[in-house]
């Protein structure tokens, strides 16, 4: 028997990590399936209330109501955003937007002594550095827009992971509580503590997913707004990298303003700067600390320093879905190693009582 069954968990281990290998070209779409499935899913068991059990039809309307409220105004906002960056790209290639203009009248703004810092650092001076300013800024928008037109042309696999992703999402909704308690009953785990780790995670997910891209969203929208009403150029392309970057606690869109707002300074835009800056600081960066505890709770809210830490290693190895997969595996963690120190305790305080 002990052959038997260790042949079984050999054989089980394999096709389970087999499986897992066949999903890795399309785990972006089980990924955000799964993810949209979590956050939406009361409202499909309400919907399903409401039609009396009818949980096909209530899992059509809220696949529906996921395409309306999150996937359309993703994908126009992607379209927009490969538009812009393929624009920027023929504009400076085009010298229709002048870099070097621009950074001549920056080192014209700048004192002297600036000048002569550079050139003690062996940098070579301002004008050495504006052309490697320059030329990286090409290579830069180059790379960006030749990332977003290769994104374009491999619609093939894109509409096939989206339409994976919808079809999943249809049965995650509809099956998806008997196939949570399949799964909770394969864990070998008991019941308590699966119901715990389940409970405390969805909680996680709910609460630090949405709200940390709710909070992102509003944040790179004011801030996008923000410099297309300052005659920025690319916009849309600023917002974006703002919404991603938002994410990173403390420092997050900050990242992207401050530059502009000294970029608007050095080519003398004064009032344009300090209106920048006014944005940034009591508009931007007070909605976090306004909307992260309704939104996110501090029951539930992962610490600055593991989401930071967690979000880049996340970009690291997964890219730009390692923004929400890097904070739901350092919950994972924190929700696991939490039922741990509880059991810990618990026993504790048995043993005590017995003595």
């Amino acid at each position: 028997m002990t052959i038997q069954r260790t042949s079984f968990y050999v054989m089980l281990a394999l096709v389970t990590i087999a499986f897992i290998w066949l999903l890795i070209p399309y785990y972006a779409a089980v990924f955000w399936a799964v993810i949209l499935a979590i956050i939406f899913f009361p409202v499909h068991m309400r919907l399903a209330r409401l039609l009396g059990g009818r949980r096909s039809i209530a899992a059509l309307l809220t696949v529906l109501m996921c395409i309306g409220l999150v996937i359309v105004p993703a994908l126009v906002i992607l379209a927009s955003l490969i538009q812009e960056g393929a624009s920027l790209y023929q504009r400076i290639s085009s010298n229709e937007i002048d870099l070097n203009d621009y950074l001549v009248r920056i080192q014209n703004a700048l004192p002297a002594f600036i000048d002569n810092w550079l050139n003690s650092l062996k940098l070579g001076g301002f004008a050495e550095l504006r052309a490697n300013i320059s030329s990286g800024a090409v290579q830069a928008s180059r790379s960006v827009a030749g990332s977003l037109l290769s994104f374009g042309q491999n619609a093939l696999q894109f509409f096939i992971s989206f339409g994976i992703m919808l079809y999943l999402l249809f049965f995650l909704f509809r099956d998806g509580a008997d196939l949570g308690r399949t799964i909770r009953h394969a864990i070998p785990l008991n019941d308590d503590y699966t119901r715990q780790f389940r409970d405390k995670f969805s909680a996680v997910v709910r609460a630090t997913v949405k709200g940390n891209i709710i909070i992102a969203m509003i944040q790179g929208t004011i801030g996008g707004v923000a410099f297309w009403a300052l005659g920025v150029e690319a916009a849309l392309l600023w917002g974006v990298t703002m919404t991603f970057l938002s994410m990173l606690p403390a420092i997050g869109a900050a990242l992207v303003w401050i530059p502009a707002a000294i970029w608007l300074v050095l080519t003398g835009a004064w009032l344009k700067a300090s209106i920048l800056v006014l944005i940034g600081v009591f508009v931007i960066g007070l909605i976090d600390n306004l909307l992260r505890p309704p939104l996110v709770g501090q029951g539930t809210r992962l610490p600055d320093y593991v989401v930071l830490i967690s979000t880049v290693g996340g970009i690291s190895l997964f890219g730009i879905n390692g923004f929400v997969i890097g904070p739901l595996i350092a919950a994972l963690f924190i929700a696991a190693w939490s039922l741990f120190a509880e059991q810990q305790n618990a026993e504790k305080s048995k043993s005590k009582d017995i003595e």
